[in-house]
């Protein structure tokens, strides 16, 4: 199946988003300096520290999907190592006008950059990074889930 990253009108997508839910692929980007998070720019959780993520395409498989997005977001190019779980997310707000909430599943990928010098170029939906290396209560709850869930702040693999 070819895969199908065209524009979806926004009406349209406004409508999906209102009845069912949305599967999207997160990354865990592990680096010696420790997990990355971006800081959004734009809705559901604007303003909060995040990992990256967007949405599957339509014939997209998962772990291209990391790799795609890791590039588009970070502007790396990283090697996914593991597949973390499937989460969902429930938001009261929404990027798309019209669509007062959000559904999103999230299958979620621990990945490390794929060469030696990682030099992020974030994207228009992020304004800052940060490497977190011990917990942070302020965290947004679904970040402090995945990072109890799965002890990504052990320090073990750095």
């Amino acid at each position: 199946m070819d895969v199908h990253d065209e524009y979806v009108p926004e009406d349209l997508f406004a409508e999906f988003t209102a009845r069912m839910p949305q599967v999207c692929v997160e990354v865990v980007l592990d680096t010696d300096e420790g997990v990355l998070l971006a800081k959004r720019t734009n809705e559901p959780a604007k303003g909060e520290w995040f990992w990256p993520g967007g949405r599957l395409y339509k014939g997209e498989n998962l772990e291209p999907a990391a790799r795609r997005i890791a590039r588009e977001e970070l502007g790396i190019d990283v090697a996914v190592e593991e597949r973390l779980g499937v989460y969902s997310h429930f938001w009261e707000t929404s990027a798309v006008a019209d669509a007062p909430s959000r559904h999103t599943v999230n299958v979620v990928f621990r990945v490390r950059p794929a060469g030696p010098d990682v030099e992020i170029d974030l994207d228009d939906q992020h304004e800052a990074v940060r490497f977190l290396a011990e917990p942070d209560p302020e965290l947004h709850e679904y970040v402090r889930r995945y990072i109890e869930d799965h002890d990504l702040l052990d320090g073990t693999d750095r």
